[in-house]
């Protein structure tokens, strides 16, 4: 980390901190952005800082004249953005901790919203309360913590009555510490690297558990080495490493827009979340020859370039955009399904309602549920599935300029993609 800290100038600005899919989770101000930035990185785990950092990937910075000008920029950019934490901290609103009870013989990993002196490690707060109670949730699956709420010491278990049909147990989901199946030393053996993640020492975690895997493997204990692949797997995109950048205002103000522009199709077009991912899709063909699509993605308003895909039209034979279209969006997400891979918020198809019939008939074959409407040039008009009539908005919308970017980028990579295949045709034929 320090040698990116070295970058920073000792100058007055703003700093932008992201987490990892972007979102600008804290806006703050700086008479030094070295100093101030640098302060993160030396708090204590009780401190408001680290409980940035944990959420923290990436951070931006604006430069500025002064510190007063920096003061009006960042009073500007919260109102207008309202980050997690600058929400947190201004209208004190209660977010939940990760308490770990390590002063009981078996200690237990819960959520609190009480920062309370009994001896316990606790974490945070988070203000992402859903993903926070599911990262509760797989921990305690992977480390095999116990689950109960049973108030117990090592010295007096409950009654054997009450607990011999434990089902976390008898699944091999705890190991049992209320049957007396492990002592309090060899519980907190197994489970004390919960600590090491909580605190994002994943480097320290991965370290150990690629040569207890190694180790394993050469034993032949095979079960346990793949037990401790599956961890180096999960926390593989965890230890993600912080950048620095420096952005100017307008880079800020085109984030902003892009933020505005999602939210204004959300508003729009009546979702029930935000699509922060769209899919858009394009044929391209002359005289029905080589005919080929494009399928392009957008994440937060953003080309997401690396998951574009191109289709060559398999199943359809001359120039029927409405079959090529049907086909291409089948094996898009038929793939999706198969391979068991999220998908986006929004489906965009280019063309009117002919074209987004063909597409919803595939969905529909698929069984899947993701929004999708069409975009046709000639009048911009926006069509649904369920509806006759078609949506126009203003040529200034925000959510029409979105929609408008998605599709015509679709369109230019499938003409490129057809021009490539055109050439090396040509070329054969040579």
């Amino acid at each position: 980390m320090n040698k990116y800290l070295e970058n920073i100038p000792k100058l007055p600005g703003v700093y932008i901190m992201r987490d990892a899919a972007g979102g600008i989770i804290y806006i703050g101000k700086a008479k030094s952005l070295k100093d101030r930035i640098s302060s993160y990185f030396n708090a204590d785990n009780e401190s408001k800082s680290a409980a940035i950092i944990t959420s923290m990937r990436k951070i931006d910075y604006i430069l500025c004249a002064s510190e007063r000008e920096a003061l009006l920029v960042e009073r500007q950019l919260i109102n207008k953005v309202k980050p997690y934490f600058n929400a947190m901290w201004k209208d004190d609103k209660s977010y939940p901790y990760i308490k770990f009870s390590a002063n009981e013989d078996f200690p237990r990993l819960v959520l609190t919203r009480k920062k309370l002196k009994d001896g316990a490690s606790y974490f945070g707060p988070y203000p992402q309360v859903f993903y926070i109670k599911k990262l509760v949730h797989w921990l305690v699956r992977l480390f095999k913590i116990r689950p109960c709420k049973l108030d117990f010491s090592e010295d007096k278990l409950p009654e054997e009555k009450k607990v011999k049909s434990c089902i976390y147990y008898h699944t091999e989901m705890c190991y049992g510490p209320c049957l007396g199946k492990i002592t309090s030393a060899d519980y907190k053996s197994k489970i004390k690297e919960v600590e090491l993640f909580l605190n994002g020492k994943f480097r320290k975690l991965q370290d150990k558990w690629e040569s207890q895997m190694n180790e394993a493997s050469a034993n032949m204990r095979y079960e346990y080495a793949g037990e401790l692949r599956d961890r180096l797997y999960a926390i593989e995109s965890m230890g993600e490493r912080v950048m620095i950048s420096e952005i100017t205002q307008d880079d800020i103000k085109e984030s902003v827009e892009r933020a505005d522009s999602i939210k204004d199709l959300k508003y729009e077009l009546k979702l029930k979340q935000m699509p922060a991912v769209i899919e858009g899709f394009d044929n391209s063909n002359i005289q029905g020859t080589n005919a080929v699509a494009s399928m392009v993605r957008f994440t937060n308003g953003i080309a997401d370039k690396k998951n574009y895909r191109r289709f060559k039209i398999k199943t359809v034979v001359g120039a029927d955009d409405f079959a090529s279209m049907r086909e291409v969006v089948f094996r898009r997400y038929s793939g999706l399904i198969r391979k068991n891979e999220p998908f986006p918020d929004l489906i965009l198809i280019d063309g009117g309602k002919g074209q987004l019939a063909a597409a919803v008939s595939a969905l529909e074959e698929l069984q899947v549920k993701t929004p999708v409407v069409s975009l046709a040039k000639r009048n911009e008009e926006i069509f649904f599935p369920d509806k006759d009539k078609a949506l126009v908005l203003s040529r200034r919308s925000p959510a029409l300029r979105l929609l408008q970017s998605v599709r015509d980028e679709a369109h230019r990579f499938a003409v490129s993609y057809h021009r490539n295949l055109r050439a090396k045709q040509f070329i054969g034929e040579k």
